[in-house]
């Protein structure tokens, strides 16, 4: 999906994606394209600093337990259906490369980190690796990693309110013509409203307010458009 939205000319800047995904490919051919990312990683996933960073070298889980307090910060991840949806976060800055060195066609410094977050609650943790020009504060990788949620949100707006997995489809085709409908009468829907609105959000039902996120910024895998099927949505 994402090479093909690259060869069509598709205008994003950042892709997110939860750990089914996974990582490796995926990172070269998006470092190659000049595109960041935030994609989820298991907590047994190596990450290792070089060049002038601080000493880090571990699993995402090891390293996140050898944290200081002072390394924690408190943040929302967007708002949810009961308010910001606030976790702690912590970010790691491993290595920092010219996009020349990668065959990307960026230009200046990229920086590879780690990124994770802790619930207030239980303290579960998620980790991420991360890949962003140098200077991008952590605000923003909260943020893209937060836009995950609010695809994953539309999916489950779209199954219940326009029936996307209510099919018996017995072929890719058929399922696609069947996804491809609903999520145009879905976006058709949610721009109704919005301009019913007189393009303003607040007034909007929390289910329909939360799949308008930055348009044409952002591509995020981590879906299911149907129970047997994985999926992926570009913003």
């Amino acid at each position: 999906m994402i090479e093909r939205a690259i060869a069509a000319g598709v205008p994003f800047a950042w892709v997110a994606a939860d750990t089914v995904y996974g990582v490796g490919a995926v990172e070269m051919a998006l470092r190659r394209a000049g595109k960041g990312y935030v994609l989820g990683v298991s907590s047994d996933h190596q990450f290792h600093s070089w060049g002038r960073k601080p000493f880090v070298s571990g699993t995402a889980e090891d390293i996140a337990q050898g944290l200081k307090p002072p390394a924690w910060r408190r943040l929302s991840a967007g708002d949810g259906t009961k308010g910001p949806r606030l976790y702690e976060w912590a970010y790691l800055e491993l290595a920092d490369l010219k996009a020349v060195e990668f065959g990307g066609t960026g230009a200046g410094l990229w920086t590879r980190g780690l990124l994770i977050r802790r619930s207030i609650a239980d303290g579960a943790m998620a980790c991420f690796s991360t890949w962003c020009p140098a200077g991008t504060g952590l605000e923003t990788l909260v943020a893209v990693e937060g836009h995950r949620w609010a695809v994953e949100d539309g999916f489950e707006v779209a199954k219940t309110e326009l029936g996307l997995d209510h099919n018996e489809t017995r072929s890719w085709h058929g399922w696609h013509r069947h996804v491809s409908l609903v999520m145009l009468a879905f976006a058709m829907l949610t721009t109704i409203r919005y301009r019913a609105n007189g393009g303003r959000e607040k007034n909007q039902p929390p289910k329909l307010r939360r799949d308008i996120q930055l348009p044409g910024s952002l591509v995020s895998a981590g879906g299911s458009p149907h129970r047997r099927a994985s999926g992926a949505t570009a913003h």
